[in-house]
């Protein structure tokens, strides 16, 4: 479509707005994080003061290092079961294919509430599974499986459909044909899946507080409680770091995405 200069410039003023109105709180939150003043607003001068209190508070730093666990704990065991999980769809007929993978965006378009809610009954019912650490890994990996799913799907899809037969007449058995054959072509939307599920783990507070958020603090429920009390000056510089955090691991997931465009556009030229 071709456009004319004035619906140029308001579609550039529409967008400048939106990215402005996202952008600009967090911009001041980050200003704010290297100074002292107790209210954003007021600048007392330049200084890592608040960075010092959020390293030596046990309390701040036991919160990430929950996190960061339970993070990296759900991500793996969602990587291992979202890849075989995508595996084993793939290779099945069209019709319950399309019925499974209906079935894997459910979690993901569902509201977090009703996603936290119904793990929490399901954890009152199986009285078996102490509350805590087991049911906080559990629920964070069942809620980032199907996205792992989401990642490794398109990545089969590319790959030769007789790769896993040939493996086969060459004498290899089914785990063998899995281990050498496959998976080290999925290893790039592996990572991808791995690197998005620890982003949700991260950001998520619904499911994390409704189970298990009072037996392991994360920084999440961290955040939810102190603020309850009123705003720590400490807080805008926990916030921070967790902003650089997944933005970091957003960069390392889009490296991810691009080399491997620039490896199958290689194959395809070749």
């Amino acid at each position: 479509m071709k456009f004319k200069k004035w619906q140029k410039a308001l579609c550039y003023t529409f967008l400048a707005l939106v990215l402005l109105g996202m952008y600009i709180p967090i911009i001041i939150l980050v200003i704010y994080s290297f100074t002292e003043a107790k209210s954003i607003g007021v600048w007392t001068g330049f200084s890592f003061e608040l960075y010092k209190e959020l390293f030596t508070d046990s309390e701040i730093m036991g919160a990430i290092l929950n996190s960061v666990i339970l993070a990296l704990v759900s991500a793996t065991l969602a990587t291992f079961l979202g890849t075989l999980a995508a595996i084993g769809i793939y290779h099945m007929r069209k019709t319950p294919r399309r019925i499974l993978e209906n079935v894997n965006r459910i979690t993901m378009v569902n509201a977090d509430i009703v996603t936290a809610v119904a793990f929490m009954l399901f954890f009152i019912a199986v009285r078996f599974i102490p509350d805590g650490w087991a049911t906080l890994i559990i629920s964070h990996t069942m809620v980032c499986t199907p996205y792992v799913v989401m990642s490794v799907m398109p990545r089969l899809t590319q790959l030769n459909p007789n790769l896993y037969e040939a493996g086969q007449d060459l004498g290899a058995s089914p785990i063998r044909v899995l281990f050498t054959v496959l998976l080290p072509q999925l290893i790039g939307a592996m990572l991808s899946g791995f690197m998005l599920s620890v982003t949700i783990s991260l950001d998520d507070f619904v499911i994390t507080k409704f189970n298990g958020g009072s037996e392991v603090e994360t920084i999440s429920v961290y955040l939810y409680n102190k603020l309850k009390k009123g705003v720590k000056p400490v807080l805008r510089a926990m916030s921070t770091l967790i902003l650089v955090v997944i933005s970091l691991i957003l960069v390392a997931i889009n490296i991810v995405q691009s080399r491997r465009a620039k490896a199958r556009k290689k194959a395809a030229e070749v």
